[in-house]
């Protein structure tokens, strides 16, 4: 299994954009976690440990971002341009970012304050793909899961492309919405050049949800998750697709090489 794929040749690297782990309970907030340090069992009743995690996935024809994090800062920058950099990528160089939905964990980093206080883009190059009914849904639903100030500035945006149901992206990344995490929750699939790469944002958050029968009471559906994660990672796992993981502790990208006869 690899954690990060070449980028040389036609094949996509894939990059974690870890932001750090992250304790979070029925408040919905969520608390930095040392996972050298601090124990979980001095956390409220029924914390979860998560990661929090988007990824960028450079083709030879594109840098895309599968998601856009918390949306925190550091010294007046934003934490995930500070990794894109970390990891030799400009922000600039962005042309896709594909949201599995708009959830605050997952889209915290859509967008900034400018100088006058209103919010624009943080990938102001790049071209938006959301679910126009995922937007429609935050904004009805807001807080605590949606932090719908900071998504108003998307609506009638140019750089933003609203989705309608499932469908192709330039003939090479698939979606599909499942309605099982959320109501209108979209997952990925980048195909390209006989690779194949899945994300499935919260519907498919960790590794072990997918080896084992798991149903989730914060799942919209739960049932629905467990089922599509158990259909994704038989079919995952003879194709030999790479899963990535947004929620993952220590299992970022995960991909059965074997399957593939290496």
């Amino acid at each position: 299994m690899n954690s990060e794929l070449s980028a040389t040749g036609t094949t996509a690297r894939i990059v974690p954009l870890s932001e750090g782990a992250f304790t979070i309970d029925k408040t919905k907030r969520f608390i930095p976690f040392d996972t050298g340090t601090d124990i979980l069992g001095d956390r409220p009743a029924g914390s979860l440990l998560v990661e929090v995690q988007p990824f960028a996935v450079v083709t030879p024809r594109d840098v895309i971002l599968f998601d856009t994090g918390l949306g925190f800062e550091k010294d007046g920058q934003l934490q995930l341009h500070n990794n894109l950099l970390a990891n030799g990528i400009a922000p600039a160089q962005v042309t896709k970012v594909c949201m599995s939905h708009l959830h605050k964990d997952h889209a915290g980093g859509l967008g900034t304050k400018n100088a006058s206080g209103n919010y624009e883009l943080s990938f102001p190059q790049a071209v938006h793909y959301i679910q126009r009914k995922e937007f429609e849904f935050a904004m009805q639903k807001g807080f605590p899961s949606f932090i719908s100030e900071e998504l108003a500035f998307l609506d009638r945006h140019s750089q933003v492309c609203w989705l309608e149901g499932n469908g192709t992206i330039d003939n090479f990344i698939r979606y599909e919405v499942t309605g099982a995490h959320s109501p209108f929750h979209q997952v990925f699939w980048v195909t390209d050049n006989g690779q194949t790469i899945f994300f499935g944002g919260d519907d498919a958050p960790q590794l072990q949800q997918m080896k084992h029968k798991f149903i989730a009471k914060y799942d919209y559906d739960g049932r629905k998750c467990m089922e599509l994660r158990k259909q994704w990672w038989e079919q995952g796992r003879q194709e030999g697709w790479s899963f990535l993981f947004y929620h993952d502790i220590g299992m970022p990208v995960y991909r059965e090489e074997t399957k593939q006869g290496q």
